[in-house]
């Protein structure tokens, strides 16, 4: 161990922390992978099979050289580094994830290469890069192993049935997965795998085959420097299998020199180190360049075509699960490496499996956010996947170049121009953007090798060697012999290099040269100053890689350019932010989004919503008080870059699409660093070694002398140099942390703070004992819950206080789309926490396949019941809400019918999310749910035994958290389903107390609301219907039932008749009107008559509504819930006015200025909201505290009330007569004096008076008003107006002198209030101006 110390000082800045060899323990011989063994134990209990019988991992069906055998790690150097500590069962489970593979002379044996990632706790990763080969097992115990496993095997497959089947299909989905996985590295060709003789199931002979085992060299390095990882390792094979002999120096002198010997590049530099035959160079970017990413996103791009990598990236930004699937190890790592290196400045921040080993396969089921990897079967159909839950799924197919996306899925903004650009960077580098084509994967000697890891055919083989041919021709151009001695010549020439410089300086090219240099570009050897097809290849690789996340990151920088103007830093210090952390609001999201243009807010209101979001502003917090966090520091000096080149207003935001403008400059900056390399690392040297170990033996990869790679160079300058930096850090740490927090404290407050999806980062690859896969559930659970707790406050909290502003306090902070963001991410959590669990997959939705079981057992009960006379149901109804009204039955199943008759949704996913927000909007969703999941034998027969929905005290307090959202209106689903049919009920009550509550005449409806009206509906007299009340007293109404497509939330009704019959005279005391779906009852009070000759001579009505309010008893099972937001005219006001009895009170003449001030404001306020949010202009207008009544109140005070041969006067009597005097004065003449613009009001004011008079509609002397005020308002003429009535001499007769309207001071004051209302553009529903012409 003294040696571990003494390298320990340099180790932070070394290339390489391990280098580890995996593969087969002669020692112990073959022993099953007791991690399929144990999974298969899991699966067995779960289906009530005996567990021990699995438990063996003795697979008699499966042929020998298919099965998992348990690899070691054979040895590992040094033995231990104290920062970041060997993990031996991770590393051997990542180097070979699913054990060893044995293989024979006729199988293929190409060497492999992948990397693997391990993401410790605190979410800083370690990079493993593996090279795989096949090594001769020379071992006697071993082979006769194998061959008695395939006596035994060939026994039991001639007694079982030589016609059946490898294995029985099975129900459960992780089976399938199981058995995918064995045999995805299938060496043999798929024939006749049940066919009983040896060789026709690539089976083995001891006496005539050669078996061959599989072993990896690895390295684990703290930074991903991939293309120098894996030119080393390739060097390090090729050393021990090139017929030409030992390599130069011992093979340990080369590991030796890797792991203490090589320093880790400085940011902005290059370094150069040697391998066995030749040198490896690698590069680090600057400070202010994209951090380090050497993995080829070409290749990730040629795989899946741009279209596709941006729909996954955007999914990946959205938290979603992510699945990768591939045969190949490499190209999972490739895909996840690739976007996730995208994501900047922003990290994953959840579980990240990259290649998942077949014994994690129940990490599956996790019900967070994920990005894994799955390695496929050759030929496995993705039908026959059954994954545990599909609902927010982003399935990504590798080898066939597709990928499934989940529903409603908001697309990344301006994604066509992006795609553009993403594809001219792609060609310009000679690569397809359309995907489907497999990148040239180099194997490891530099022949392009088939990536599949399939059987060889003689066809395929064709195939490759003329694709290699190809190659070294067109790449290579291998050009005749005297034509390279030319170039030898030029290039080994100074003076002719300068002067070839110079030509080019002047303009003059030098055409010969350059096509000659352009021939030799791959192939010049290094001696000849020009770089090998590898060094070629991986700078190229590097310029597209910088360029691709340019183009990437480019973006960010534009959509967030002003991000910083909306964090809110509320905390004095760091400890106590980190204390209120879930408290505080960190970002100010309304004002963000609203500052947005209009076509990114579907994408930034869910991604702002997001883990890795948030842990982004925390970061930028927190750099208040420590160092900045690398990738925000880089980001940061990009935007501050670019407002320096770009000065733009914020509130010039504009959607237009910015290209990314400096792709050549950080192409250049890797070019310059890896053309001019900076560092060269200690040549690898002579070590001091025993004689005569670790001999010299073609084919084998030696056993390294322990003693010398475990112990580090005491006399190497280098890391006496990092040893005192070391000390300095050491020093300044010291310091630091008597000045800041204690770093344990602070890490335990920020994964607190952050533990939604990060306390399962990565799952622990080690101990998997079935207790802590019971752990790692039960954390889920508690997470679920967390979640649940954390989006309901949200929503709550968001809507509070929106509804509060509403109500006339504080400010809203809510948007349309923000509340639509976070009812999509509780719809999301639902599918989750149903899909936790389950036993069994059907469908894409869990939650759905639990209500359709739900409404099976139910249906059949209901038939039982229906057969058998005592019929109990579960299911409350509602009580009266409304005089008329049939109550509605509360059922989760009548809900569940409604969404099934939708036509428009066609999938379960769909149909599940809709079902939520009918729920939600209803105020039923917490008890819809408990009502479901109390059918308990349901859940134990759909659940396993640790899913969340069997956690009784979770189950319970998450149903509260749901509970609790009842407290506020939702209309989730009347505004999303705007196309859908809804029926409607619409019941018309007239005053009880007069005995002629009836009319003979024929009366019509039309509905409005937000979305559009019913059209005018007429209601057959035979509908009358008699309900009695509590105090059994007989009412008799009219109720109608209609149909019609989505009427939004509903606004007004006009009510009218035909005037026809003896008793054409109407009282109507209101109307009500229900969505029978959402059971959403409007009231729209009218308290007046319909008839010629009584009330103001109306036969129709425009009615403003009003929500009802639940009665309380009904409303107890559901939670509490907000005052209403707006009430619409009572009957008694309107009486109050019109009837010159003056029985209401009659208001002083500063409430009525209150009033209309207070009219005039709420117009002006409803103007400022998003568009989305206005609700209903018409309430404002004409409601019980809108403009028409706060006017009429107006012109009332001071009006002369006598009743003249009991005839009332309407304030319409005295517009009309003011009318008749200007028509009459203007024949006269008396108008002509008068100044051009007033004779045009006077006009305007005659015209739309005999407008409205001449109207069709019977609408009364108040509705034409009313009219007139709204169309006044519209048209910005009624300040105009108001000085032409109040000259007019009819005043003096019709108001006395104390009356308002006749006070100068205070009309000019009206006026100029009404003023005000210019600004905007006031619309008028087609039901108030229906039939008027202008």
């Amino acid at each position: 161990m003294s040696g571990s110390a003494s390298a320990s000082g340099a180790a932070p800045c070394r290339f390489a922390h391990y280098f580890v060899v995996c593969g087969i323990d002669t020692e112990t011989g073959l022993e099953p992978d007791e991690l399929a063994a144990l999974y298969q134990w899991l699966e067995a209990d779960l289906h009530g099979r005996d567990p021990d019988t699995a438990a063996t991992g003795e697979n008699f069906e499966q042929s020998p050289l298919k099965r998992t055998f348990k690899s070691k790690v054979l040895a590992h150097y040094p033995e231990n580094v104290e920062w970041n500590p060997f993990d031996q069962d991770a590393v051997n489970m990542l180097c070979m994830p699913k054990g060893l593979s044995f293989r024979t002379q006729a199988d293929q044996r190409e060497p492999r290469f992948h990397s693997f990632i391990i993401t410790k706790e605190d979410g800083s990763r370690t990079y493993g890069f593996v090279h795989t080969f096949y090594e001769e097992v020379t071992s006697p115990q071993i082979c006769s192993a194998m061959q008695t496993l395939y006596q035994m095997h060939n026994a039991e497959h001639v007694s079982a049935n030589p016609s059946s089947s490898s294995s029985s299909s099975s129900s459960s989905s992780m089976d399938s997965l199981a058995s995918s996985l064995d045999e995805a590295d299938s060496p043999s060709p798929p024939t006749s795998s049940s066919s009983s003789s040896s060789r026709g199931g690539g089976g083995y002979d001891a006496s005539r085959d050669t078996l061959y085992v599989s072993k990896a060299l690895c390295l684990i390095t703290p930074m991903p420097f991939m293309h120098a990882c894996r030119s080393f390792l390739s060097q390090l094979h090729r050393a021990v299998t090139d017929a030409s002999g030992p390599p130069p120096l011992p093979l340990e002198s080369y590991v030796h020199n890797i792991l203490y010997e090589v320093p880790l590049p400085p940011p902005g530099r290059s370094l150069k180190f040697h391998g066995v035959y030749e040198p490896v160079a690698c590069q680090r970017p600057g400070p202010g360049e994209l951090p380090l990413a050497e993995f080829p996103l070409g290749d990730a791009f040629s795989l899946l075509g741009a279209e596709n990598l941006v729909q996954l990236f955007t999914c990946t930004l959205l938290e979603m699960q992510i699945l990768l699937y591939s045969q190949d190890y490499h190209r999972l790592m490739t895909v996840a490496e690739g976007i996730t290196t995208l994501l900047f400045p922003f990290q994953w921040q959840h579980v990240y499996v990259p290649i998942l080993p077949a014994s994690l396969l129940h990490f599956l089921d996790a019900p967070v956010p994920y990005l894994m990897g799955l390695q496929s079967k050759e030929g496995t159909d993705r039908s026959k996947l059954e994954l545990p839950q599909e609902a927010n799924l982003c399935f990504v197919d590798i080898d066939n170049h597709c990928i499934e996306l989940p529903e409603d899925f908001p697309q990344f903004p301006n994604k066509g121009e992006f795609i553009q650009e993403i594809s001219d960077v792609l060609l310009r580098f000679g690569l397809s953007p359309n995907g489907g084509v497999p990148p040239r994967t180099l194997t490891l000697t530099g022949a392009p090798a088939n990536p599949g890891s399939g059987p060889s055919t003689p066809g395929r083989q064709r195939k490759a060697a003329a694709l290699r041919e190809l190659e070294d021709d067109g790449r290579n151009g291998n050009l005749a012999g005297e034509e390279l001695a030319v170039l030898e010549l030029l290039q080994g020439n100074a003076t002719l290099e300068r002067l070839q410089a110079l030509a080019k300086r002047t303009g003059v090219t030098v055409a010969r040269v350059d096509a000659l240099r352009a021939g030799v570009k791959g192939q010049a050897p290094e001696g000849h100053g020009g770089r090998t097809a590898s060094e070629e290849e991986e700078l190229r690789n590097a310029k597209l890689n910088v360029q691709l996340r340019e183009v990437f990151a480019s973006r960010f920088t534009t959509m967030f350019a002003d991000y910083e103007a909306f964090v809110i830093q509320s905390a004095p210090d760091l400890e106590s932010w980190l204390t209120n952390r879930e408290q505080m609001h960190n970002f100010d999201k309304a004002s963000f989004l609203s500052d947005q243009p209009e076509p990114y807010l579907p994408f930034l209101s869910h991604f702002i919503e997001t883990q890795m979001f948030a842990t982004f502003i925390d970061n930028k917090i927190m750099s208040q008080w420590e160092e900045k966090e690398p990738l925000l520091r880089v980001f940061d000096g990009r935007i501050d870059k670019a407002r320096l080149y770009n000065v733009r207003a914020p509130s010039l935001r504009s959607s237009n699409y910015q290209r990314c403008t400096i792709l050549r400059e950080s192409a250049q900056a890797i070019e310059q660093r890896l053309m001019k390399i900076d560092h060269t690392a200690i040549h690898p040297h002579l070590l001091d070694m025993k004689i005569g170990q670790g001999k010299y033996e073609q084919g084998f990869f030696p056993k390294l002398q322990a003693d010398v790679l475990n112990a580090g160079p005491t006399n190497n300058k280098w890391s006496h140099r990092t040893a005192t930096a070391q000390r300095r850090k050491d020093r300044h740490r010291q310091q630091t942390e008597h000045l800041t927090l204690d770093n344990d404290l602070k890490e335990r407050y920020m994964q607190e703070a952050r533990s939604l999806g990060k306390n399962l980062r990565q799952p622990k690859l080690s101990d998997l004992s079935p207790a802590v896969i019971a752990q790692t559930n039960w954390k889920f659970v508690e997470g679920l819950l967390k979640e649940c707790r954390m989006k309901t406050k949200r929503m709550l909290v968001e809507k509070m206080g929106r509804e509060a502003v509403e109500l006339g306090h504080g400010e809203a902070n809510i948007t349309g789309l923000e509340e639509n963001t976070l009812i999509a991410s509780l719809c999301d959590l639902l599918e989750r926490i149903w899909s936790h669990g389950l036993q069994v997959k059907q469908g894409k939705s869990a939650l759905w396949s639990h209500l359709l079981h739900y409404q099976a057992r139910e249906e059949k009960l209901e038939q039982q019941q229906a057969e058998s006379p005592v019929s109990a149901g579960p299911e409350r109804r509602k009580s009266e809400s409304a005089i008329g009204m049939p109550s509605i039955r509360v059922s989760v199943i009548q809900d569940m019918r409604h969404i099934q008759s939708m036509s428009e949704i066609k999938t379960e996913v769909g149909r599940a999310r809709a079902w939520i927000r009918l729920s939600l909007e209803k105020k039923l969703l917490s008890q819809h749910l408990k009502q479901l999941l109390s059918r308990q034998a349901l859940t134990k027969k759909l659940y396993k035994r640790y899913a969340f929905l069997r956690c009784e005290e979770e189950k319970e307090q998450f149903l509260f958290h749901l509970l609790s959202l009842n407290a506020v209106d939702y209309f989730c689903f009347t505004s999303v389903f705007t196309t859908i049919m809804i029926p409607y009920r619409a019941v018309i009550i007239p005053i009880k107390k007069l005995s002629n509550a009836m009319t003979t005449s024929n009366p019509w409806v039309c509905v409005s609301g937000e979305l559009g009206d019913s059209g005018v509906m007429q209601i057959p007299k035979n509908v009358l219907e008699m309900t009695f009340d509590s105090a059994f007293r007989p009412h008799t109404h009219i109720s109608a039932m209609f149909k019609c497509q989505n009427l939004g939330k509903l606004t007004t009704v006009q009510l009218g008749h035909d005037n026809s019959g003896l008793l054409a005279k109407w009282l109507v005391d209101c109307v009500m009107v229900r969505n029978e779906i959402t059971g959403h009852t409007y009231k729209f009070p009218c308290g007046r008559w319909l008839g010629k000759g009584v009330d103001d001579g109306s036969l129709e009505r425009v009615l403003i509504g009003e929500l009802v309010v639940p009665s309380a008893e009904e409303d107890s099972g559901r939670g509490c819930r907000t005052p209403p937001l707006q009430r619409s005219p009572s009957q008694t006001r309107r009486i109050s006015i019109t009837s010159l009895t003056g029985r209401g009170y009659k208001p002083t003449s500063a409430q009525i200025q209150e009033a209309i001030g207070e009219a005039v404001n709420n117009i002006i306020k409803h103007f400022h909201k998003p568009e989305k949010e206005r609700g209903s202009l018409t309430i404002l207008l004409c409601g019980e505290s809108g403009l028409v009544g706060a006017l009429e109140q107006f012109f009332h005070n001071g009006f002369k009330s006598a009743r003249l041969f009991q005839k009332t006067v309407f304030v319409w009597d005295f517009v009309e007569k003011a009318v008749a005097y200007m028509e009459s004065a203007d024949q006269m003449g008396d108008l002509q004096e008068t100044a051009e613009p007033l004779g045009m009001t006077c006009q305007s004011l005659c015209r739309y008076v005999n407008a409205i008079n001449s109207t069709p509609r019977n609408i009364g002397k108040d509705g034409k008003f009313q009219l007139l005020v709204c169309l006044g308002a519209r048209d910005r003429l009624l300040p105009q107006w108001l000085p032409l009535l109040v000259e007019c001499p009819v005043i003096l007769r019709m108001y006395e002198d104390s009356a308002l309207l006749r006070d100068r001071s205070t009309v000019n004051a009206l006026i100029s209030v009404l003023e005000t209302l210019h600004d905007f553009p006031i619309t008028l529903e087609t039901s108030l101006v229906k039939g008027i012409d202008l």
